[in-house]
């Protein structure tokens, strides 16, 4: 197999050709160093500080002049986590790069990174910086604010998949909710953190049931159902988090019926916080966009959701037709 292998140093050349060869043919190639040659079915390797803005740029035009690469990889310092963000970031502005559309919104790639980083922490064995969470959770409300819930929603499912795209949609569907029924800017705020720490348990999960092109096997289900407690016990022990996202974090999936898990809580143990992020979380999941299934239109979605009457609030799934239906 042939791998480019682009760096900023030549001296990290006789390393990584130490380290593949001669299982795997290295072409080096120096940042800045002329005009790019590679084949379409090679591997890109990139290793460069990510921290400076000239590799970035540098780094970005290669990649748009090579959008035929499928298979990329970044080689990170595990302690450096603003790399392991930006190396996403740059994943994300080449996805839009080759769409129909100009660019990602800043917004969507800063929280998109953000998630990235997160998910890269917990997975190393690291804590989560709130401050983190808080960013990303900053950057949602801002963008919905100026630009509406509908425009986030369309660029989230353009440019992502998987679990960043759900953590990005149900974010971004709890605070346009929260603007919706008049919750103050503190509130917005605690349920858009609990929207954006929701799935952080997930970050334990293996990939390859995450990543499933299908739907899950019972014993594959039973391993995805841990991910609340997974979440919760990762984020309770952090100086700052208020017990309202812990709340959220653990109990997103319970009904009112007392048929939800982890807890299997029933209607009077169940906050309005919780109420408010599962209606989020099933209306998201249900429109986001998957390999296996085409994407379910907002109407049906939210008819899904009239549906669970005994499950979910109906008082609130009523106040959320404006959300779910909106332009």
């Amino acid at each position: 197999m042939l791998v480019h292998f682009i760096t900023d140093e030549p001296t990290k050349i006789p390393a990584i050709r130490a380290m593949l060869e001669p299982q795997y043919h290295i072409v080096p190639q120096l940042l800045g160093g002329g005009d790019t040659q590679i084949s379409s079915n090679a591997v890109l390797m990139v290793d460069a500080d990510l921290r400076e803005r000239v590799r970035v740029e540098q780094i970005r035009l290669i990649l748009q002049e090579l959008s035929c690469i499928h298979e990329k990889l970044f080689v990170v310092q595990n302690h450096l986590r603003s790399m392991v963000a930006q190396a996403y970031a740059l994943e994300v502005a080449q996805r839009a790069a080759q769409s129909d559309f100009a660019i990602a919104s800043p917004e969507i790639i800063d929280s998109a990174a953000t998630f990235a980083s997160m998910f890269s922490a917990v997975r190393r064995g690291k804590p989560i910086e709130l401050s983190d969470a808080e960013n990303a959770t900053s950057q949602i409300i801002n963008s919905i604010a100026q630009n509406g819930l509908s425009a986030w929603l369309d660029d989230v499912r353009r440019y992502h998949e998987g679990t960043f795209q759900h953590c990005l949609l149900v974010t971004g569907v709890a605070v346009g909710f929260a603007f919706d029924i008049g919750f103050s800017s503190p509130d917005v705020k605690r349920l858009g953190m609990a929207a954006t720490l929701h799935d952080i348990g997930k970050a334990h999960i293996p990939r390859c049931i995450l990543d499933k092109g299908g739907q899950l096997d019972p014993s594959e289900e039973e391993i995805m159902r841990r991910h609340p407690v997974i979440g919760y016990e990762l984020l309770k022990d952090i100086s700052g988090i208020s017990p309202e996202i812990l709340d959220g974090v653990r109990h997103h999936h319970e009904y009112l019926d007392g048929l939800g898990y982890p807890d299997g809580l029933t209607a009077p143990q169940i906050s309005d916080l919780v109420r408010l992020l599962t209606i989020s979380d099933i209306f998201a999941a249900l429109i986001e966009s998957r390999p296996y299934r085409p994407t379910m239109s907002r109407r049906n979605a939210y008819q899904i959701l009239c549906g669970m009457d005994g499950k979910l609030e109906r008082s609130l799934v009523k106040a959320f037709r404006n959300v779910a239906l909106a332009a």
